[in-house]
This record gives C-alpha cells, sequence and structure tokens, in this order.
C-alpha cells in the first residue's frame, strides 16, 4: 500500500533496526524496495492494519481472507529429487517430485517478481536445544506471515544475535506469486516446494 500511495508505514523508520549482516541479496534477492527486518509483533500488527491485509477480533487474533486454500495445498507438494536425498524421501501422491532445473527456475522467476517490491523477514530458531537448533530464515511479503513465523519459531533474545545471524534454512512464502504449470513443472500455479540440497523451502500461490 505505502509504495503505491507514498505513504510513510508505521514501521519504515525502524525497519533496518534488526537487520542481519547476512542480507538478502546474498540469497539473490536484490533491488527490494524496502525489507523490514524482525519486526516485534506490536510493529507487525500495526502493519498489518496499515496495509489491510485482514481484521483483529476481541482478544487480539488476526483473522486473514486465505482465499481458495483454507488449509494446506496436500497435492500441491514437490520435492526436489536430488541424489543426496532421493532415498530418504516417501515418494507418493503428497511428496510429488520435481527436477532441480524447475526449482531454480521458479526461484528465479520469484527473485525477480521480488524487485521493488517490500518483504518482511524473520531470523529465527527450531528448536531450543542448542545442539540441535536450526537458524530459519523465513521472508514473506505480508505482515500477518511474518507474525505468523514468529509466533512458530523461536527469536533471537540479543540484538548482535540478530546482527550476526546466518540461516541454516530459508523459507520464502509469496501468496500473490503464482507458479506456471508450464513453464514450472507444477500441478498448479500453487506450489509448496522443498530443496534439501539448497536448504529452502518456498511456498506460491497459496
Amino acid at each position: 500500500m505505502s509504495k503505491y500511495l507514498k505513504i510513510k508505514s508505521p514501521a519504515q523508520s525502524h525497519a533496518s533496526d534488526l537487520k542481519s549482516d547476512y542480507g538478502l541479496e546474498q540469497q539473490g534477492i536484490k533491488h527490494l524496495k524496502r525489507v523490514y527486518w524482525n519486526l516485534p509483533p506490536e510493529a507487525l500488527y500495526e502493519e498489518f492494519i496499515f496495509r489491510g491485509e485482514g481484521s483483529i477480533v476481541n482478544g487480539g487474533p488476526m483473522i486473514v481472507n486465505t482465499g481458495k486454500w483454507s488449509a494446506r495445498a496436500a497435492n500441491d507438494k514437490f520435492v526436489v529429487l536430488e541424489p543426496e536425498s532421493q532415498d530418504k524421501v516417501w515418494w507418493g501422491e503428497y511428496n510429488r517430485p520435481i527436477t532441480p532445473d524447475k526449482f531454480a527456475g521458479l526461484v528465479t522467476r520469484m527473485q525477480a517478481y521480488l524487485q521493488g517490491e517490500e518483504v518482511f523477514v524473520q531470523d529465527c530458531y527450531a528448536g531450543h536445544d542448542p545442539e540441535y537448533q536450526l537458524a530459519v530464515r523465513v521472508i514473506t511479503e505480508d505482515a500477518w506471515q511474518s507474525q505468523f513465523a514468529r509466533n512458530m519459531f523461536i527469536p533471537p533474545r540479543r540484538r548482535d544475535r540478530y546482527k550476526n545471524f546466518v540461516p541454516d534454512f530459508t523459507v520464502i512464502a509469496l501468496p500473490k506469486f503464482k507458479a506456471d504449470p508450464i513453464i514450472d513443472g507444477t500441478r498448479s500455479d500453487t506450489a509448496i516446494i522443498l530443496s534439501f540440497a539448497e536448504r529452502m523451502a518456498v511456498v506460491v500461490g497459496t
């Protein structure tokens, strides 16, 4: 919304306060208009309302219209067919194979789609035990998705942990971006694809 109306969003002045030195350009995501790094829940609520993403109801929950999908799109889930992991995946109706080339092509189109756009980033951890903990970066185009990620995972507790954060795994969720079955080898314009080799998951069209 702010991009088109040129209105300063509530968190714009603090968008980079908790930025990691390991920036998105190091993951091939460049020429963005703005990145909102690791906003706390209060700021994400303000951005959620400012951008008209949904409503807040009694008690504080965010209510969002997720479109045609009200639950998971199980038939549109893919795993990249890679030598290192192909014998460890339970292939079938809900784990469909997709080639590395198709995955790389889709990621490239996603990177192009994001140029000139605003994104939200949450750098957080899966698992509490440091021995098994996984550093997860979640990149989204909506504030509510960023809040969802922050609620699901464990955010760093110190500013230096944000600054020095390097992801072990990255999730990119772009519900407004549509896959093309002819170009991308997907079943529909919705795709959830996991690559163990790239340590990345992408969610598009849902």
